[in-house]
């Protein structure tokens, strides 16, 4: 299974499924104008990954902003994390979200309400990232 790598866009996310490590990263805004093409790819991606996961399966979630048609998209990944629980292997998500952004912390406990995967929340702000 070959590595998935989509670049960001101003309407995308930056997507990073490494199925050697079981390791996937969403970063970004999800706004397409096509969500079920975009998601459709990382969807389908992960129903492969799922015939041959790795022992413990992290997503990172680090989304400044979605639609609600990304977010039924969004739930549908974190289901079929349940469905590698339910296959006796482990998931986890991270869920990051900037300290003034109360609301997207709310969604991320949500998701984490909805789905029988740990998530843990990382908090940060934007002085995180400056560099000196």
């Amino acid at each position: 299974m070959e590595l998935l790598r989509i670049e960001a866009t101003a309407h995308t996310p930056a997507i990073n499924l490494d199925p050697r490590t079981g390791i996937m990263d969403i970063k970004g805004r999800s706004i397409p104008d096509d969500p079920e093409a975009f998601w459709g790819v990382v969807l389908e991606w992960f129903d492969g990954y799922m015939r041959e996961p790795q022992p413990l399966t992290l997503v990172k979630i680090d989304l400044e902003y979605f639609n609600i048609t990304s977010s039924k998209r969004i739930l549908f990944l974190l289901y079929k994390l349940n469905e590698l629980v339910d296959n006796g292997m482990k998931a986890r998500v991270e869920w990051y979200y900037r300290k003034s952004d109360e609301d997207m912390y709310e969604v991320g406990q949500d998701y984490a309400f909805m789905v029988r995967v740990p998530f843990e929340f990382r908090e940060y702000s934007d002085s995180d990232f400056v560099v000196a």
